[in-house]
């Protein structure tokens, strides 16, 4: 008599339903195959919620990385507040397992709806609002805030289909979980983010989400729902899909209209590359532009050529028979090295895209001479790092001109391991320059270098000139044994002459030398200083 009762507590229940309760050491028997479908597609939506939760924190940490820079921190603190919050999440979510279809229901199309625009809306915080960090913080929470409640609810729904003993549950739905994790890890730097870009396909993403939640509750376990429930999702699920094709629709309308605030100038080119965020801007009436990668500038026009000859000349003074240049793929120093009736060039710059632009943009084209498409030197697309052990040539003259090293992806080229690679390929009497940020804004960031390049067994001397739209902007010569390289511009130049060198090697009373540790791969100081250092400005 009691399992009558029992049964008809159970209608309406979902795919269960008419199906007598058991207790968890009660075996069950052969699954029906209607039970065993349901169950599948379950650990299928498990698979395709845990794919969107992990490309939503990606998004997070890869959108901070472009933006702020310092992979590592921009990692720490996504996964570090989402983890917490997944925690609250998990707690959050006991009171809402009474009604566990409606609030899964719920559940999937916030977390859609937020992980979806998540890009968007920092990317309007950074453009518009000065305040990234703190948003991020916020929205990282918040998204891992409904992570965390779904496994409980899923939990749920996945026993009222099928008892079975809690540790076979979890085993299940962890599986399904973290598999979906691996997808979800490589879908997005090889699928999301070359086909859609960062905000669109944080979007698709969010579509995804809303599709399979929504499609499980409706197929699975809609005889639980209220016909006014039922409505009730219906139009929230529309609502959401709605407001998430409208996003996709107008994304590439507010990015250039968000990435026009971070400008001074017209944006005239912007691409994102899998290494970068190139973008070009040009002054109405058409006298300067400048390149920024990642929002550094790079160069600009009006005053490029201060630049290029301080790195480039004091390297060119013994007229070098093989040069190699490591970065600068804008074309600019390759110019100048051109100018020298050497018997070989190398350059090698990471982002073919860089290389292309280089080659093909009028703008980069009238500046740079075309020496990206001149025959005298060899273009090489490839890990400057990686390069360098993989080749045993050796060139009198090495021109180091990386991005500064305020990420973490740069800083491995200011390291004492990099150098001794970088001094293993000059000839015994070759020379070295190394583009070296400011002495008078990042000073501890400027000695690091020199010190590094010490460190690595290089004589140095350091030099610094006024290039406006830099400011004071600083180099190092280097070379192997005694005694200290000596600086001299060979030829007349447009800007650098022989004078200017021997004033440049002094340094003011308010910005002297000073004993700075060297940087390692081991201990990247040089990200730290960088980053604290151009923080004041």
């Amino acid at each position: 008599m009691s399992a009558a009762p029992k049964a008809a507590e159970t209608e309406g229940d979902g795919p269960e339903a008419a199906r007598p309760q058991t207790s968890a050491a009660e075996p069950t028997g052969p699954t029906p195959p209607r039970r065993r479908a349901a169950r599948s597609a379950l650990l299928a939506v498990v698979f395709v919620c845990a794919a969107c939760g992990l490309v939503y924190e990606l998004a997070l940490i890869t959108l901070g990385s472009y933006l702020i820079g310092n992979t590592a921190t921009q990692a720490s603190i996504v996964l570090a507040v989402m983890v917490f919050a997944m925690g609250v999440g998990s707690l959050a979510a006991k009171p809402l397992q009474r009604r566990s279809v409606a609030a899964f229901a719920a559940i999937e199309l916030l977390l859609a709806l937020l992980g979806g625009l998540s890009v968007t809306a920092l990317y309007g915080a950074f453009a518009y609002l000065s305040m990234y960090t703190e948003a991020l913080v916020a929205v990282a929470f918040v998204l891992g805030l409904l992570i965390g409640a779904e496994i409980p609810l899923l939990m749920v729904l996945l026993q009222r289909i099928r008892r079975q003993d809690a540790g076979s549950a979890v085993a299940d739905l962890f599986a399904a979980d973290y598999v979906g994790a691996l997808l979800g890890g490589l879908a997005f730097p090889f699928l999301l983010l070359p086909v859609f870009g960062q905000l669109r396909g944080a979007i698709v993403v969010g579509l995804v989400n809303a599709a399979a939640g929504t499609l499980l509750v409706f197929v699975l376990f809609r005889r639980d729902l209220s016909r006014r429930a039922a409505l009730s999702l219906g139009a929230a699920t529309i609502a959401v899909v709605t407001a998430l094709a409208a996003g996709y629709q107008y994304s590439t309308t507010f990015e250039v209209t968000a990435r026009q605030a971070l400008y001074r100038d017209p944006v005239v080119l912007s691409v994102q590359t899998p290494y970068q965020d190139i973008v070009m801007t040009a002054r109405r009436g058409g006298d300067d532009f400048r390149l920024f990668l990642n929002g550094d500038l790079q160069f600009a026009s009006a005053d490029e050529y201060r630049y290029h000859e301080a790195l480039v000349h004091p390297a060119m003074a013994g007229h070098p028979e093989r040069v190699l240049i490591l970065g600068a793929g804008d074309g600019l120093a390759l110019r100048e090295v051109l100018t020298y009736p050497t018997a070989s060039v190398t350059l090698v710059e990471l982002d073919p895209e860089m290389i292309r632009l280089a080659r093909t943009d009028p703008r980069l084209v009238a500046l740079n001479r075309g020496s990206m498409n001149d025959p005298r030197a060899r273009i090489v697309a490839a890990d400057a790092f990686s390069w360098l052990r993989s080749t045993d040539e050796r060139y009198d003259a090495i021109i180091v001109d990386m991005p500064d090293p305020d990420e973490t992806a740069t800083a491995k080229l200011y390291s004492t391991e990099f150098y001794a690679l970088v001094a293993a390929h000059l000839t015994d009497d070759g020379v070295l320059t190394v583009q070296s940020g400011s002495p008078y804004f990042a000073p501890q960031s400027y000695w690091c270098i020199g010190a590094t390049l010490a460190d690595a067994g290089l004589q140095r001397v350091g030099y610094h000139v006024d290039v406006p739209s830099f400011g004071d902007w600083g180099f190092f010569l280097a070379a192997h044994g005694e005694p200290e390289p000596h600086l001299a511009a060979p030829g007349p130049l447009r800007f650098l002459s022989d004078g200017e060198l021997a004033a440049a090697r002094v340094f003011p009373r308010d910005r002297p030398p000073l004993d700075m540790p060297p940087s390692t791969l081991m201990n990247p100081r040089i990200l730290r200083y960088a980053q604290s250092e151009w923080n004041l400005y």
